[in-house]
C-alpha cells in the first residue's frame, strides 16, 4: 500500500481508503455485518488506514468502531460526518448556517457518533453538505476549534455537494478547512478544473468519493440491470440511465482497447493520477472487493496517452436528481 499526505495536516493516509456507506445495511441492500467486518479487517491487513463513515450511514459507524477497537494496535484513521440540522440534502443557496450547522448541533451529533462507535475521537469530522455562503458566518468554526482543543476531533472537513466542486472554493481559500470530500471520476472530471489546483495551493487534503460512479464504472451496469427492492440504486439508475451508462462505458473500453472488466481498475487509476488526491474511498462490502481495489496501490500510474484518451470521456450529469 502506498500513502499520501492529507493536505497540510501531517497525516499520511492510504491512497486506497475504505468507503463505509455500503456496509451500513440501509441504502445499499445485500451487506451483512459478518462479511463487512471481515472486509474491514482484510483492508487493514492490506494497509488501508483511512475509513470514511457518517451518522447517516445506518449501522456503519457502529461496525467501523467495532473493527477499529478490535485493531487497537494498528493506527487506523476514521472520518465521520455531521448531517445538516434541517435535513436538507444537498444544501441549496440561501440557507443560514444557523439552520444547518449551529454549534450545539455539531457537538450533539459528534457526541452521538462517539457513543455509537465506541471511539474517543474522530480523525476527521466533516459536514455532510456544504455551501460557500457559510464562510465567515455562524458559530460552526468556533465549535470546530473547541472540539479540536478538547481532543475529540483532529481535523475538519466538508463533503461537497454532489457535482458542485466549485461550491467549496471560498472555504478552501479561507484556510479554515483541512480536507474536502468530492465526487471525482472518469465521467465527472470537473474537480480537476479549479478545485484540485486550489487544494494543492492551499494545502487542503482531497478525499475522492464515487470514483466508480456508484457502480456505473465497474462494467456491470447494463440496460437490463436491476437491483433488490429497497436499494437506493433503483433511483440512481432509473429509466434509461443503465443503457446510457452501458453505452458510455463501452466507448471507453473501445478507446482504451481493454476488456470490460478492466474498466474499474482504469477508473481508480485515473483518480489516483492526480497528485492533489490524498485518498480515494471506494465502497468495499466484501473481502473480494477489498483485495481487488487495494491491489491497485502499486505505483503504476496511467500513461499520459491513456489519460488523454480518458479526458475525452467527460460526461456531466447528475443522477442523484
Amino acid at each position: 500500500m502506498r500513502y499520501r499526505e492529507l493536505g497540510r495536516s501531517g497525516l499520511s493516509v492510504s491512497e486506497i481508503g475504505y468507503g463505509a456507506w455500503g456496509i451500513g445495511e440501509s441504502a445499499w441492500v445485500g451487506a451483512t455485518e459478518d462479511e463487512s467486518v471481515r472486509a474491514l479487517h482484510r483492508a487493514i491487513d492490506l494497509g488501508v488506514n483511512f475509513i470514511d463513515t457518517a451518522r447517516g450511514y445506518g449501522e456503519s459507524e457502529r461496525i467501523v468502531g467495532r473493527v477499529v477497537r478490535e485493531r487497537a494496535g494498528d493506527e487506523v484513521l476514521v472520518a465521520t460526518k455531521v448531517p445538516p440540522k434541517n435535513d436538507i440534502w444537498p444544501a441549496p443557496d440561501g440557507l443560514d448556517p444557523a439552520e444547518t450547522f449551529p454549534g450545539e448541533h455539531i457537538r450533539k451529533s459528534l457526541e452521538t457518533s462517539l457513543r455509537t462507535s465506541g471511539l474517543d475521537h474522530f480523525d476527521v469530522l466533516q459536514f455532510h453538505v456544504w455551501s460557500d455562503d457559510w464562510v465567515g458566518r455562524g458559530d460552526w468554526l468556533e465549535t470546530i476549534a473547541a472540539l479540536k482543543q478538547e481532543g475529540k476531533v483532529r481535523l475538519f472537513g466538508v463533503s461537497i455537494n454532489d457535482h458542485q466542486p466549485e461550491n467549496a472554493l471560498s472555504l478552501v481559500r479561507s484556510g479554515a478547512v483541512d480536507s474536502v470530500q468530492v465526487i471525482y471520476n472518469l465521467f465527472d472530471q470537473a474537480p480537476a478544473d479549479v478545485l484540485l489546483p486550489a487544494c494543492e495551493e492551499h494545502g487542503v487534503g482531497v478525499i475522492v468519493r464515487v470514483a466508480l460512479d456508484e457502480g456505473g464504472l465497474t462494467g456491470r451496469i447494463t440496460a437490463g440491470t436491476t437491483f433488490p427492492e429497497g436499494d437506493w440504486r433503483n433511483r440512481y439508475f432509473r429509466d434509461d440511465r443503465p443503457a446510457q451508462v452501458e453505452q458510455r462505458v463501452a466507448a471507453i473500453v473501445a478507446d482504451l482497447g481493454i476488456e470490460p472488466d478492466e474498466i474499474a481498475e482504469n477508473a481508480l487509476r485515473f483518480v489516483l493520477s492526480s497528485p492533489a488526491v490524498s485518498t480515494v474511498i471506494p465502497g468495499m462490502r466484501t473481502v473480494r472487493n477489498v483485495e481487488r481495489n487495494t491491489a491497485l496501490s502499486d505505483g503504476r500510474p496511467l500513461t499520459v496517452d491513456r489519460l488523454a484518451v480518458l479526458a475525452k470521456h467527460r460526461w456531466q450529469r447528475n443522477f442523484y436528481s
